[in-house]
């Protein structure tokens, strides 16, 4: 395994600024997950590292070792395409052992290695098949050990289960998490899938625009977003954002508007807060919670619509002009046009400043 330095990196395709001044460390044996949307320039970044694009300008380094011109091969990284890029006239084992092999490997080791590898990923009985025979999720698999073959000091995937469906994405996910912990090696992984990057990261960059946004523990992305856009894309319903005013005024600071008086005294604001300031409370659905009674609640809502979710329930709420969404127990019986007193979890809501969108 081996680290990764990024400094101060460029890339411009044609006449197209697609990275800049971008700076990024991964540990050895962390397994960081680039997330963003389409065109946020992600895969322009792994690709980089693998050689596959030039850089306009900075340094990429591996192990220590500068390779921003080295050629793809000299890299040592295993690389793993969202299209399975299999040879189909080879068979599985063939297919697995092709990149030792052009490097010159003795058989006995690259038997050794295909053996491990196909264990490892269950491809022993599928060893003398061929690509056209496999399943989709096989053949990912099958790609996958032709990475691992290579016992290289980087693993990278461009978006590799993207074209599998729910359940396969869903063993696949936990497979490759048992390989990292297994193998113990330093991979980065493309994806646009929040649940890919919560379920695998050891730390997720957020990517928009070529920049990093955040990046840290899966936890503290969903819990703690540094600002606006990165509170947006995690989360399914994503995060309810609602406007309002913080008062100072006597003890403790609240958050205020025409439906909503909620205390953040406790909330860790990164400088003091101002009487009067303006800002924008996020909350996520599952930091909301609704009674059909009244009690002790923040706000008064009605129900708009209600999404069944199996052994939960999305409820779209309607609270004056304010729109929420709520996730809670699918027990609770709250058809549309229901009225109900919905609570927000202090301890958990995230302050911004409306100009900047910058976590307060």
């Amino acid at each position: 395994m081996a680290s990764i330095s990024i400094q101060s990196l460029d890339i411009t395709l044609g006449n197209n600024p697609v990275i800049s001044q971008l700076n990024l460390e991964v540990q050895e044996g962390e397994f960081l997950v680039l997330l963003g949307p389409s065109g946020c320039g992600k895969s322009t970044l792994l690709h980089s590292i693998a050689g596959l694009i030039d850089v306009t300008d900075g340094s990429i380094a591996i192990g220590g070792q500068d390779v921003t011109w080295a050629d793809p091969k000299d890299r040592g990284i295993g690389m793993v395409f969202q299209s399975y890029a299999l040879y189909p006239t080879m068979t599985v084992e063939k297919n697995m052992a092709f990149g030792p092999r052009i490097s010159g490997v003795p058989k006995a080791e690259i038997a050794k290695r295909v053996e491990r590898a196909a264990s490892m990923l269950h491809l022993t009985e599928l060893l003398q098949r061929k690509p056209a025979n496999l399943s989709g999720g096989q053949r990912q698999r099958v790609a996958i050990g032709r990475a691992l073959v290579r016992e290289a000091a980087v693993f990278l995937f461009d978006e590799p289960l993207s074209n599998l469906d729910a359940k396969l994405r869903s063993e696949l996910r936990r497979e490759l998490k048992e390989l990292h912990a297994s193998l113990g090696a330093t991979m980065v992984y493309v994806t646009h899938d929040q649940v890919e990057a919560m379920t695998l990261a050891s730390r997720i960059a957020v990517m928009r625009g070529g920049k990093i946004q955040q990046i840290d523990a899966p936890a503290v992305v969903y819990g703690k977003p540094a600002n606006m856009y990165v509170a947006g894309f995690l989360g399914s319903p994503s995060m309810n954002f609602i406007e309002g005013r913080l008062h100072t005024a006597g003890q403790g600071v609240r958050f205020v508007t025409d439906t909503v008086d909620l205390d953040v005294s406790a909330y860790a604001f990164a400088q003091a807060p101002l009487d009067g300031q303006a800002v924008v409370l996020g909350i996520r659905p599952e930091d909301l919670t609704a009674a059909l009674q009244p009690g002790h609640h923040h706000l008064q809502a009605r129900v708009r619509l209600v999404e069944p979710m199996g052994p939960n329930q999305v409820l779209w709420l309607q609270a004056g002009p304010q729109q929420l969404g709520l996730t809670t127990d699918s027990a609770l019986a709250a058809p549309a046009g229901t009225e109900v007193y919905v609570t927000l979890a202090a301890h958990r809501v995230s302050l911004f400043n409306p100009s900047t969108q910058d976590r307060l």
